[in-house]
């Protein structure tokens, strides 16, 4: 396995929960590719950490759909699958949109500035085509709603599939245009504005629905898993 550059990524004295971040961020961002054979020893090497973390964040993982095992054979990052990433989707566009439901009743003048600039930096990425920034500026638009909804089963529920949808992004981003988005983030500014609960809440889930045209395209599969 060809891991990152760099060792004792994560300090010995941080959590599991690191060295889960640290591998499904390197998944999502396509430092481990679709089909990469996970080995213990390497990520063990790579984080500074024991196998144990090493081993539950796998578990953890496995459960999110982001690696496949089969015991005493292999790990591996699980290749692109067009029904979990419907399914992801489906979960995700629901949540945003409770999001906005629960939030938008208690949003303040802040909260919406910050949306527009979060909305602002992210034009900004695209017009660069920096799709780190621009998927992180988009991260940071959508949070301010998740947050101000104060719903902890909510934010859970998006941390264990958004990381799905994030990998299909960057893998197909060349193919997306994204720039739609923009205008769609702010039309659900004007809808919160103005205190359109129902209006925001079709909105957001017509923005997050918009990647439906990259779950057509043919799978990425990677490396083999024999």
């Amino acid at each position: 396995m060809p891991v990152p550059q760099g060792r004792g990524l994560v300090s010995r004295s941080l959590l599991r929960e690191d060295a889960y971040r640290a591998i499904r961020d390197a998944i999502v961002d396509g430092t481990l590719a679709p089909g990469e054979r996970l080995n213990d020893t390497d990520l063990v090497e790579w984080l500074g950490v024991s196998r144990t973390p090493v081993r539950e964040a796998l578990a953890r993982l496995e459960q999110a759909g982001l690696v496949r095992t089969k015991p005493g054979r292999y790990t591996i990052v699980s290749p692109l699958d067009a029904r979990a990433c419907r399914d992801a989707q489906s979960v995700t566009a629901a949540m945003h949109e409770l999001a906005v439901r629960e939030a938008l009743p208690n949003l303040s003048a802040t909260e919406l500035e910050a949306m527009s600039t979060a909305n602002a930096r992210f034009a900004d990425a695209l017009r660069r085509d920096d799709v780190d920034a621009a998927l992180a500026a988009d991260d940071e638009f959508h949070g301010v709603l998740v947050t101000a909804s104060a719903n902890d089963a909510l934010r859970d529920v998006l941390e264990r599939f958004t990381p799905v949808l994030r990998r299909l992004e960057r893998l197909r981003f060349s193919s997306l245009s994204g720039r739609e988005s923009v205008a769609q983030h702010d039309r659900i500014i004007e809808l919160c504005a103005a205190g359109d609960v129902a209006g925001a809440a079709a909105a957001t889930r017509a923005n997050w629905e918009t990647l439906t045209p990259l779950l057509d395209e043919p799978p990425v599969t990677g490396a083999s898993s024999r």
